[in-house]
């Protein structure tokens, strides 16, 4: 058996592969970054619009919640308008999941805390005759009421026997196109989690820290709880959970695997913290173009300097920048100066080299 030493030894975990609609999971297929919508399903056109939208911005899976059968009745009409996989998120009526997987959706998500064995039973059996992939989401928040009998909270123990326990369960089944999830809002309680179950078992793993809370405090959860496991070579699939709109899931989503080297997508900004000898307005520079360029998934690293002394030397290894002077800076590409620019054609001239750059970069 593998030791959570061992494992951040030899790079990446291992796993199973299996295939959500078009998109790998696991095996030697890139970390994945899904999200969820918080419209309601119910309402196809709202909801087709944020996917759409998540899309754009680099969301590669999206789950969707199923509370009723109008919400369920949707999933058939969603699919149909969206390119990237579909899941469905069930809790408590099984019959929501069976029906979900025969209206079309790619895979389900099911929280054995809250659905009973044998109803979890007739799941895994249509969801074996139709390819259907489930998560078996394991939360903090719905544990099983023996475990907590048994240790007292859900703590990482218990998050581990409990996905076990279903392992097992959907095994028996002759059922193995599986993904796992162990969240908790305590992150300690989440790594340690992972670890544990990574240890044991081959099947991919969703990474995530539950009820993280609004965009700072889930950025920071999120990238210690997320980072440290990635950065161990432990996780699949991700998803950053913010309280409020899932579209700013997707740049701390990116921010976590690029800062890890993991997958280098979308762009990079890195800017100064200013100081005393900076002459410019950079927090409007740096927030003008990060909202242009939001959403864009082409790699490329961009530095907004505040001065000259954290200028092209610093920000060598920058694809394109700008170092800010009294009125006016230079314009330098891989460290080295192209051209000075006016301080009031900062962005646009920034922008339209970066947009030349990417442009030359898909001819090659």
């Amino acid at each position: 058996m593998l030791t959570v030493k061992h494992l951040s030894l030899i790079g990446r975990r291992k796993t199973r592969k299996i295939n959500l609609g078009s998109v790998p999971i696991g095996g030697d297929a890139p970390v994945v970054v899904q999200s969820m919508t918080n419209t309601n399903t119910r309402d196809v056109k709202s909801t087709v619009a944020q996917i759409k939208k998540l899309e754009n911005a680099g969301c590669e899976i999206i789950r969707i919640a199923l509370p009723d059968k109008e919400a369920v009745a949707a999933v058939s009409l969603i699919k149909k308008k969206i390119n990237i996989p579909l899941i469905a998120d069930i809790h408590f009526n099984y019959r929501f999941a069976i029906d979900a997987i025969k209206n079309g959706v790619d895979g389900i998500r099911i929280n054995p805390g809250n659905i009973a064995r044998d109803k979890i039973k007739d799941i895994i059996k249509v969801a074996k005759e139709r390819g259907t992939v489930i998560r078996i989401g394991i939360n903090s928040g719905s544990l099983q009421k023996d475990l907590w009998l048994k240790y007292g909270s859900a703590n990482s123990d218990a998050l581990v026997e409990s996905a076990m326990q279903n392992i097992e369960l959907f095994e028996d089944q002759g059922f193995d196109l599986i993904k796992l999830s162990l969240k908790s809002s305590d992150v300690p309680s989440m790594i340690e989690a992972y670890r544990q179950i990574a240890a044991k078992t081959n099947y991919p793993l969703h990474l995530g820290v539950t009820e993280a809370g609004s965009l700072v405090s889930a950025a920071i959860k999120s990238s210690i709880g997320i980072g440290t496991l990635l950065s161990e070579g432990i996780g699949d699939t991700i998803r950053v959970s913010v309280t409020g709109d899932p579209l700013s899931e997707m740049p701390i989503a990116y921010g976590i695997l690029r800062a890890l080297n993991i997958r280098k997508v979308g762009v990079e900004i890195i800017s100064c913290p200013t100081c005393g000898r900076c002459e410019i307005n950079l927090l409007r520079l740096s927030d003008r173009i990060e909202k242009a360029l939001a959403g864009k998934k082409d790699y490329i690293k961009v530095a907004l300097m505040g001065c000259v002394v954290n200028g092209p030397g610093e920000a060598a290894d920058a694809d394109i920048g700008i170092a800010g002077g009294k009125g006016q800076g230079t314009l330098f590409k891989k460290g080295k100066v192209y051209k000075k620019v006016r301080e009031k054609d900062f962005e646009k001239v920034l922008l339209e080299e970066i947009s030349l750059m990417l442009d030359e970069r898909k001819k090659v």
